[in-house]
């Protein structure tokens, strides 16, 4: 764990944001999820995380499952901010056939993904595997942590593996569920009717806590209250956000599933975070 405050994390949270635009002026990304899980993601890779870029293989670390696949460049920018590589590489690389770095991150060709995933559901029935598998050898510090979207709950691999993780007592998983309410296609609602996503994982057995995934505060406070890698039971984050979070004109947009934007659209999305960073937010 980092030694971060809360202040600090909402400027790196913003500056996570800008770097997404940037990318999105260049090359088509799915900016409406990065933008909805950026503060949970730099959260967890800035502050919670026991992640180590020069020790990438070492057993005591923490793991990351990115379920929601297509979250691959909000991810690749929060491991840059702790040294995995360049900020600068991710958007050079991005979609180039030599590049690190697409639309679905990929273990074949960047080292620090630590599953290649794209494929919606699998996430949490992998995660659940390497955390029963790090039980199994008699590791009980290290956690594993996966950010899954609310549209792919929807999957039945989902809670085949929900009833499993509480099945074989996995108090070293935590999920992290991004529920802005819209995936590609329309509404949750409107497409399965999940309902209240909460309820579920509650009634499957979990440490069910839900929080607003904008309030930097909140987010760190969940993190810092999560019961000890040992404990028996699987706890879950369902987080409140806004699919495409900090830029007004994409913000509950479907459209802005995925996109890119021009210079103009980059310029005034730049100065808005700036503004509204130094106007203040979730401050300790």
């Amino acid at each position: 764990m980092h030694q971060m405050t809360v202040r600090e994390l909402e400027k790196a949270a913003k500056d996570i944001r800008i770097r997404l635009l940037t990318l999105c002026n260049k090359e088509t990304i799915h900016i409406g999820g990065d933008l909805s899980s950026a503060d949970i993601m730099t959260v967890l890779w800035q502050y919670q995380m026991n992640y180590d870029p020069d020790h990438i293989h070492s057993e005591d670390r923490d793991r990351f499952i990115l379920s929601k696949g297509h979250a691959s460049a909000v991810t690749s920018f929060n491991q840059a901010a702790i040294g995995c590589f360049d900020a600068e590489d991710v958007i050079a690389e991005y979609a180039t056939d030599e590049g690190r770095f697409s639309m679905h991150s990929c273990n074949l060709v960047n080292p620090y993904v630590e599953v290649s995933t794209g494929s919606l559901g699998h996430g949490l029935p992998i995660a659940c595997g390497i955390a029963a598998g790090l039980r199994l050898k008699g590791n009980y510090t290290s956690r594993v942590y996966t950010v899954m979207g609310d549209g792919e709950q929807s999957e039945g691999s989902i809670w085949e593996a929900a009833m499993n993780a509480v099945h074989y007592q996995l108090g070293n998983l935590v999920a992290l569920v991004d529920f802005n309410g819209l995936e590609s296609d329309g509404t949750i609602d409107e497409i399965t009717g999940l309902k209240n996503i909460a309820d579920k994982y509650r009634a499957f057995g979990w440490n069910t806590i839900e929080l607003d995934g904008h309030h930097i505060g909140q987010i760190k406070e969940a993190f810092d209250g999560l019961p000890p890698a040992d404990s028996k039971v699987p706890t879950v984050f369902v987080c409140h956000t806004v699919k495409g979070k900090g830029v007004p004109f994409m913000e509950n947009q479907r459209r802005w599933h995925a996109g890119k934007i021009s210079d103009e659209q980059l310029k005034e999305s730049i100065e808005l975070l700036e503004k509204e960073f130094e106007g203040g937010g979730s401050h300790e």
